[in-house]
């Protein structure tokens, strides 16, 4: 699999992550309940709470982008306290990666990867995608479902894996 087809998918699922948020609203409504209570659930004490999950995909997701193309990821601060503010972060990750083109990864694979948080070692572009960035990803994409539909809103497995590009 081609490393831009990777990029492709985290942004498929970042629009998936958003259309639980959607449903998230929604059954906060139906409940009557704030919806931006969900913000600060967790699975467990000493995890990320849903907003810290939705911050470290969109990170994964701009990062992994960012350092397979060598353009600049764009900044966000993580205070983001209402899953409005939740939902604009994930438009603003979503619309860096429509600028990323398929011709910019070219050589992504033999890149050399060096994020500060490996503390001066590194990985080619391609043991990054598959070691770090794939994993990374997946692990807060299914940890902020995993916060949702523990507190009750209802997503499923369809909802998890989206649009598939189906044929007759």
């Amino acid at each position: 699999m081609k490393t831009f087809h990777v990029v492709q998918e985290f942004g498929k699922m970042l629009r998936n992550l958003d259309a639980w948020l959607d449903k998230a609203v929604a059954h906060a409504k139906a409940k009557s309940f704030d919806p931006d209570v969900l913000v600060h659930a967790r699975l467990a004490p000493d995890m990320y709470s849903l907003d810290r999950q939705v911050q470290s995909a969109c990170d994964s997701a701009k990062f992994t982008a960012a350092y397979l193309t060598g353009k600049e990821a764009p900044k966000h601060p993580d205070t983001e306290k209402t899953i409005d503010e939740l939902r604009k972060r994930i438009a603003s990750c979503l619309g860096f990666l429509e600028t990323v083109r398929e011709s910019d990864y070219a050589g992504a694979e033999e890149r050399k990867v060096a994020p500060a948080w490996l503390r001066g070692k590194w990985l080619t572009g391609e043991e990054y995608v598959l070691h770090a960035a794939i994993p990374n990803f997946m692990f807060h994409v299914t940890t902020a479902y995993d916060i949702l539909r523990h507190n009750g809103v209802p997503v499923g497995k369809m909802d998890f894996i989206g649009s598939m590009p189906l044929r007759d």
